[in-house]
């Protein structure tokens, strides 16, 4: 039991009582004591007396150990008044899910089902947007390419009638010489 700044004891909350069982819990399992075989394969050199004189005496001091820590514990806890803040929070959670005003958690659910819908939605439009964009450049690469063997046959026809102009001008010059 919690006593309260006026001297009232104040029965433990759910959240507080579950924070104190899962620290002795931690506690328990870091100061857990160990047998009498641990404590002979550890000290081989010690007689049988000694070894168990070192047994009762670790026994002691873990038990001690576990007592302090719990106090220092609970000293820490009263101190910061984490009961009372867990108190708080307990009570919160409470009047959240009894306040029949609060957000509807299928409210949540259908907000989430019209985002997604609404995200399918634009990835489709933007999947066809690609689509179209990538037939847009295939069209545009034929076109640049059907442009460049016009240009080769273009300056092919060029180069035969330069050919043909010089061989002309070479036939009229070779008769004008006559």
């Amino acid at each position: 039991m919690e006593v309260r700044s006026q001297g009232v004891p104040v029965a433990m909350g759910m959240m507080q009582s579950k924070l104190n069982r899962s620290f002795k819990r931690a506690i328990h399992s870091l100061l857990s004591t160990c047998s009498t075989e641990e404590i002979h394969k550890a000290f081989p050199g010690f007689s049988v007396d000694e070894k168990k004189y070192l047994h009762r005496l670790l026994i002691k001091v873990i038990t001690s150990l576990h007592g302090q820590i719990e106090d220092e514990f609970k000293s820490l806890c009263d101190e910061s008044q984490v009961g009372t803040t867990l108190d708080t929070v307990e009570q919160l959670i409470e009047e959240q899910s009894l306040d029949i005003l609060s957000t509807d958690k299928s409210n949540v659910v259908d907000a989430a089902q019209d985002l997604l819908a609404a995200k399918k939605d634009e990835i489709q439009h933007l999947m066809a947007e690609l689509t179209a964009a990538e037939e847009r450049n295939q069209a545009t690469r034929a076109r640049i390419k059907l442009l460049k063997e016009e240009q080769q046959d273009f300056a092919a026809v060029i180069t035969a009638v330069e050919k043909a102009g010089k061989a002309l001008n070479h036939t009229t010059a070779s008769r004008d010489c006559f």
